[in-house]
């Protein structure tokens, strides 16, 4: 794969990767003859910089999409004025030095919309107006403003899949339009998909509007761009299936939890350790992911993981019978590959460390969280206190996530989704993982997950299978 990545062009067949990625300057004359050379005189006078620009020559029946995804790469578009009965457009972008370096630009590599070459320069207008001067023409303009995105994550298809596409290859791509943190790549369908989110939605939106039905290589390889219903993508592995750009540190899989930083340096210094010879991933368990376990059985106030024996663990909660209810059901248990050993405590509270002293994230305090199940009285969840099991209970789900989308955010928590089921309102469901193992491991990260629009997914073991 030779070459630079071209985004930001709507090009039909030409494409995304190759040695050629765009037709020369001269190549503009073939469509319009003399006309051309006339309008690349007119278009290379000398104007004053505005971050209006005037588009002219665009085909028939060209789509606003088409038209903005020619500034998206120079920055924010912010408005656009149609006249299609004169086959122009007015597109303002959110700077003028964005305008300038779209111009800049295309003074040296001819703008193509539908293999149709269009002329570019800036306008008289330094911004756009529906009250404007700009209505004073004889076909009706048409003025719209950018819907916002409804979220950073895209989900990708990709047809004519005649070369393989690597995650790398995806980076390369869509991280012209922005920060890139999160992929997931997977075969749906005998179809090569992925899942993308940016830093930003609209760096998502952007990357959408340039890149839909462009083609990563020569006639092939189509991309298929529309917005998921997730609004974060949970990466448990980086590999060649998924990366987290944001946690360099993460295992690269192997069903294995990921080394904790510092332990995985310190390793690293040995060249005849375990690191050194094969995969041998060291896991820290966290004050949060206890406090997520453990709150299915009762409100944990404080967590204090020990600093001279980090296996082990103090557990305040709010009551003792709620400490009895979480003993007698995770006594046992496994959680990361490792069999939980549950007993009481001959301390009564859990002691926070002294003010000024750096105890490493070791202890932390829960005892104001909104996430306590059992705060509010007579609460139902007090009726739904089951022991671990494969089966898991999902509640809060917005209406439009479907069930591929929540198979989809629990296989990739590290296990194997099994069977699923909503209930007929799709606001809950039963999602059944292969062990019990990988139901506790996909309850501590899933809970409380961000779904989008205010909804916080709700995660509970199930004494129902499907």
């Amino acid at each position: 794969m030779d070459g630079d990545v071209a985004v930001g062009v709507k090009r039909g067949s030409d494409e995304l990767l190759s040695g050629g990625l765009y037709s020369g300057p001269s190549s503009s004359v073939t469509a319009n003859g003399s006309d051309s050379k006339k309008l690349r005189v007119e278009d290379r006078m000398e104007s004053v910089p505005s971050r209006v620009i005037h588009i002219r020559k665009l085909p028939n029946e060209v789509s606003e999409t088409e038209v903005i995804a020619l500034g998206l790469p120079f920055g924010k578009v912010t408005n656009i004025l149609m006249l299609r009965g004169k086959n122009q457009a007015f597109l303002e972008l959110g700077t003028e030095e964005a305008a300038v370096t779209m111009v800049n630009y295309y003074a040296a590599v001819t703008p193509q919309v539908r293999n149709v070459p269009v002329f570019i320069q800036y306008s008289n207008h330094k911004e756009l107006k529906t009250d404007s001067a700009l209505n004073q023409v004889s076909a009706r303009p048409t003025y719209s403003v950018l819907a916002p995105p409804p979220s950073p994550v895209l989900r990708i298809i990709i047809d004519n899949m005649f070369y393989p596409v690597t995650l790398d290859v995806l980076q390369q791509i869509f991280s012209k339009f922005g920060t890139v943190m999160k992929i997931i790549t997977f075969t749906k369908n005998n179809q090569f998909q992925a899942l993308l989110q940016f830093s930003d939605p609209v760096n998502a939106q952007q990357a959408k509007l340039s890149l839909d039905g462009q083609n990563i290589y020569n006639s092939c390889c189509t991309l298929r761009i529309d917005f998921s219903k997730l609004v974060n993508l949970n990466v448990k592995y980086n590999n060649d299936k998924s990366r987290d750009y944001t946690r360099p540190e993460l295992p690269a899989g192997d069903g294995q939890p990921a080394v904790d930083p510092s332990v995985a340096a310190a390793l690293s210094k040995d060249s005849t350790s375990l690191l050194g010879k094969q995969r041998c991933f060291i896991f820290m368990v966290t004050p949060q992911s206890l406090f997520t376990l453990f709150g299915v059985y009762g409100d944990v106030q404080r967590v204090k993981i020990l600093y001279n024996k980090k296996d082990s663990a103090l557990i305040q909660l709010s009551d003792a019978n709620q400490a009895q209810l979480a003993m007698s059901h995770l006594n046992g248990q496994k959680m990361y590959g490792k069999i939980i050993r549950v007993t009481l405590s001959k301390h009564q509270t859990v002691q926070l460390p002294r003010e000024g002293l750096d105890d490493q994230g070791l202890t932390k305090d829960f005892t104001s969280s909104p996430l306590h199940r059992f705060k509010k009285p007579g609460s139902k969840n007090f009726q739904n206190i089951f022991p671990p099991s494969a089966t898991l209970h999902l509640s809060n789900i917005p209406e439009d996530v479907t069930e591929e989308d929540l198979k989809l955010l629990f296989s990739n928590s590290g296990g194997t989704v099994k069977a699923f089921k909503f209930f007929q309102d799709h606001k809950m469901a039963l999602l059944q993982m292969s062990t019990v193992e990988e139901a506790i491991q996909a309850l501590i990260d899933l809970h409380n997950y961000d779904m989008g629009g205010g909804h916080r997914l709700r995660v509970s073991f199930s004494k129902s299978t499907i």
